[in-house]
């Protein structure tokens, strides 16, 4: 599960960055849907979690990214 949560904060980022380029998000916009390779095998979709579950993007200033 911290992978999957790992992951999710990734590639959320790399959503934000586009979508920074495509337009700014406010406060209270919908996240721009995205897929992405699951840790068990196909892709996991953003919007598949509509209506279903809570969903946490983290956001992780650089220092704590580097290995």
């Amino acid at each position: 599960m911290r992978i999957l949560g790992t992951t999710l904060a990734a590639v959320a980022a790399l959503v934000i960055v586009s979508a920074a380029t495509a337009g700014a998000l406010e406060v209270g916009d919908r996240a721009p849907d995205f897929d992405l390779p699951s840790t068990q095998g196909g892709k996991l979709k953003l919007s598949s979690f509509v209506g279903k579950k809570n969903v946490l993007l983290e956001f992780y200033v650089l220092e704590f990214t580097k290995t």
